[in-house]
């Protein structure tokens, strides 16, 4: 049988391979440790969200090489002189490896490791770039829902961004990781199919359009659509399409602006809405909105009760990348531990197996993270980092997206007022290492350095 291309060990860079073959070429058998993490937050984020686990461990289950892929890569001249034994090894691949990661929806800061991945180093080495991606887009998308979603004072945002996503897949992961960072749903069929997340739509100005007669138009679809009807009422005059809708007495769902001026169009649209005894009427808004636009609307006294956010969502146009690394922090070769940790400069990385340690106040609001080796402990502190893959096998649930948007919300609210800020000025969240973890990095720097004199 065809192995499924979505798993197909070809999904990495070409160094991950050359790597493995020299590792197997030269008998380097280790048990290495790589974590994951984000080197520093992007412009106007004070702090991220975690998202893309589910499809990390699904490709990390089912990653194999097929015997199409493995003759290709025979074919590769850098591939010339690697012996039969890389070949039939790739044809065997299966990850056997051990992975801790923070759960979907968790609020985390940069330096922080959000998955640790424990295998042999081949194994190791070959997922990386898979898991990389995976974690980068789900979270930078999360983590622009988060800021969107907070815009929005509790009013429910749609992700609308399908069409200018940079292809149908990442539409479809946008939607899902934007439900995770507070999106009540998408407009995306298929990540509704596939996830189980709630799927929302009106109509476009095309259909109204497509009829002579405006009244016509919105008649039909309230035939058609009784109890779910949202109709386009900016298609050429919002105000006398209200004025058409109520004077049919047809009571649709909702009523959507697209355009012009929202603020001042909503407060009319509510105002006659509520004449006519429509209360319960929704008016919902779209066009080219973020955060920055929906927290201005609100400002101005708009009366919108939903938002629909498209291509700032999809895109995370104002930070549209995360500078998320994968680093090998330990090896063990026959039960001698090595910590590994890179030096060059702006780019130090720390050594060691670690943990994240969350404080909170009293109260309940988050007070300071503490990065530490695993094995350490404080009192009172939460773990972020928990087992999800024993022996490459799934250990935990697939993710409820409820539960982790609920996780996002919730982390949110306990975070210090002015990290929870749009403007990315506050001051930052306090993340520190631990003694023994800044003890680990000056013994393996002494270590290099003694290395280096010999």
């Amino acid at each position: 049988m065809t192995p499924n291309p979505k798993y197909s060990g070809l999904q990495t860079d070409l160094y991950e391979l050359t790597m493995a073959a020299g590792y197997l070429e030269t008998g380097f058998d280790a048990r290495a440790t790589f974590e994951l993490f984000v080197r520093s937050l992007p412009t106007r984020r004070n702090y991220l969200v975690a998202a893309g686990l589910d499809q990390a461990l699904d490709f990390l289950e089912n990653v194999q090489f097929s015997g199409e892929e493995i003759a290709y890569l025979r074919k590769q001249p850098v591939f010339g002189r690697i012996g039969g034994d890389f070949f039939e090894y790739l044809a065997k691949f299966r990850f056997s490896g051990d992975v801790w990661a923070m759960p979907e929806g968790t609020v985390f800061f940069s330096g922080e490791p959000i998955l640790r991945v424990t295998a042999p180093i081949v194994e190791a080495q070959i997922v990386e770039t898979f898991l990389l991606a995976a974690i980068n887009f789900q979270t930078m998308i999360a983590s622009k829902a988060a800021r969107v979603t907070q815009a929005a004072g509790g009013r429910s945002v749609i992700e609308f961004g399908t069409r200018r996503a940079h292809g149908m897949e990442s539409g479809v992961l946008a939607a899902r990781a934007a439900v995770i960072g507070g999106c009540q749903g998408t407009s995306n069929v298929a990540a509704g199919h596939r996830f189980g997340i709630p799927t929302y739509g009106t109509q476009a100005h095309s259909w109204i359009m497509a009829h002579e007669d405006e009244e016509e138009a919105f008649r039909q679809f309230l035939d058609i659509f009784p109890d779910h009807a949202v109709l386009l009422v900016d298609t050429y005059d919002v105000r006398a399409a209200v004025e058409k809708i109520i004077a049919m007495g047809r009571k649709p769902r909702g009523v959507r602006l697209d355009s012009g001026d929202l603020a001042a169009d909503s407060v009319w649209v509510r105002q006659r809405l509520d004449q006519a005894g429509w209360k319960n009427v929704i008016v919902f808004a779209s066009g080219d909105l973020d955060e920055d636009r929906i927290t201005s609307l609100l400002a101005e006294g708009a009366r919108i009760d939903g938002f629909g956010v498209g291509t700032a969502l999809v895109t995370s146009n104002d930070s549209p990348a995360l500078g998320v690394i994968y680093k090998l922090v330990e090896t063990d070769i026959d039960g001698e531990v090595r910590s590994a940790a890179k030096f060059s400069a702006t780019k130090v990385t720390y050594p060691g197996k670690k943990q994240v340690f969350r404080f909170s106040h009293p109260d309940g609001r988050f007070a300071n993270d503490i990065i530490g080796l695993a094995e350490e402990q404080f009192p009172c502190a939460e773990l972020l980092l928990t087992p999800v893959m024993i022996g490459g096998n799934r250990s935990v649930p697939r993710t409820d997206l409820n539960a982790a948007s609920e996780r996002c919300i919730e982390q949110r609210a306990r975070l210090p007022e002015p990290v929870r800020s749009l403007s990315g000025e506050a001051a930052p969240y306090p993340v520190r290492h631990s003694e023994k973890l800044e003890g680990l990095l000056d013994e393996v720097r002494r270590r290099i350095e003694h290395a280096a004199r010999i």
